[in-house]
């Protein structure tokens, strides 16, 4: 499949998908993952290791977190270098008061919102894909 970069057509297409379970942001400081631990996400900054990880794990392995997130994968295969996606998602969310954390990844976006959000958040993304759809 040939990633996407029109804005007007990854709108149109977003098919946002819950993916299961609850998420958490946690950090390493050493940067070593603990036995157990298999992240979703993970950033190396310079005070540690950020993961994002599912909460069961982040609890087995001890590790102190916040946001406990829910995460949606918007299945729409976005090109890394497409303009706008994330501004037009995020100010839909902002409208609806829900806070969003977004990964890229090479295929896909991945956005992380207040887990007893999660669908209010796929509501609004399906209502600005139809939106886009009937432009």
């Amino acid at each position: 499949m040939t990633p996407e970069s029109d804005l007007r057509v990854l709108l149109s297409e977003l098919r946002p998908e819950r993916q299961p379970g609850r998420y958490v942001y946690a950090t390493v400081p050493d940067g070593v993952l603990p036995g157990g631990v298999r992240p979703v996400v993970t950033v190396r900054e310079t005070e540690g290791l950020t993961l994002v990880l599912p909460e069961a794990e982040a609890v087995a392995a001890g590790l102190a977190y916040t946001y406990t997130a829910g995460w949606i994968t918007l299945r729409v295969h976005s090109a890394l270098e497409a303009v706008g996606l994330t501004a037009a998602v995020s100010l839909a969310l902002t409208d609806a008061g829900i806070s969003c954390n977004v990964v890229a990844g090479y295929h896909h976006d991945h956005l992380f919102v207040p887990y007893e959000r999660t669908d209010d958040a796929v509501a609004v993304l399906e209502r600005l894909a139809g939106e886009s759809r009937a432009r």
